[in-house]
């Protein structure tokens, strides 16, 4: 009973904050728990646009039958599977270690300079980064194409070959992220005491040795951090940028769940199966960062939380 009084006090006390930040509670819970909540719902009903989630007919577990049971979609797990882990693994260390040469260049301005026109390609829309590797990979007027051209070789179809599909896609995405990844990692590496790398000179390390006693113990936490957040997204394969890149010719090899649900859930008007197929991804990404950090506070000593 005391600790109701004293909530009630509480409020009471700090009312005018409380009421301030009721704007801040009212967003959240109606445009970002609202809608999940609407989506776990939708996901065992037979969804239709006229009907609404609670009209809409319940079918229980109809829509993950279909899903689990579908051939097609079968195939476009493990092509998530295989793009998200190709993502992770070329992706996850590359701006470590760019974070470690920006960090590590003694003139300002030019570290300014480099920092600068790596973040830029952050900023590109998918539909600017497809324009730009069309001008590249394009069979008519495509740059490799005309070098290849000119050196006496065969043009390659590489925007509708299934071999090249994925080596473009993966490519191109770590052209557009790398500069934006180094942001936490400069950040870690700003806040590492300048004084136990002036005592590593002292003792003779080199700039090897220091990186591998000092930077990469001290930026662990971060590192460990950003891995388990990474693979809560194991089952996104970066739609948005695959329903710019891909066609029916590489199909076998680009149809992803995110594109999948667009073709099917969208297209098709199949909203609950949709729906079925989000809710089996945010499930097993969660299942994924709640494992991988286990696993990284058990070997590591640091995690999430």
């Amino acid at each position: 009973m005391k600790r109701g009084v004293r909530f009630w006090g509480k409020i009471k006390q700090h009312g005018i904050l409380y009421l301030l930040f009721a704007p801040v509670i009212a967003y959240y819970v109606l445009v970002r728990y609202w809608p999940i909540f609407l989506a776990w719902i939708a996901a065992f009903k037979d969804l239709k646009i006229g009907s609404g989630v609670f009209s809409s007919e319940w079918v229980g577990l109809e829509n993950f039958r279909i899903v689990f049971t579908d051939a097609e979609l079968l195939r476009v797990i493990k092509n998530t599977f295989e793009i998200s882990i190709l993502r992770l693994v070329i992706g996850f260390l590359p701006p470590i270690f760019l974070a470690i040469m920006f960090h590590d260049m003694v003139l300002v301005r030019f570290r300014k300079w480099c920092q600068t026109v790596m973040y830029i390609p952050h900023f590109f829309s998918w539909v600017i980064i497809y324009g730009l590797v069309f001008a590249f990979f394009s069979t008519g007027s495509g740059f490799i194409n005309n070098i290849l051209e000119m050196a006496g070789m065969q043009k390659v179809d590489f925007l509708v070959s299934s071999a090249w599909f994925r080596p473009i896609l993966i490519g191109s995405n770590l052209w557009k992220g790398l500069g934006w990844g180094t942001i936490i990692y400069m950040a870690a590496l700003t806040a590492i005491d300048k004084q136990q790398y002036e005592a590593a000179k002292i003792d003779g390390a080199g700039p090897i040795k220091r990186i591998i006693h000092i930077t990469f113990p001290c930026i662990l936490p971060v590192v460990s951090f950003v891995l388990c957040i990474n693979l809560g997204f194991i089952l996104y394969a970066g739609g948005e940028q695959i329903l710019m890149f891909y066609n029916s010719s590489v199909y076998d090899v680009a149809d992803v769940i995110d594109t999948w649900v667009y073709r099917i859930g969208l297209g098709s008007m199949r909203y609950g199966v949709g729906t079925a197929v989000g809710l089996f991804q945010s499930f097993i990404g969660m299942i994924v960062v709640i494992v991988s950090n286990y696993l990284s506070k058990r070997y590591t000593g640091n995690g999430i939380w």
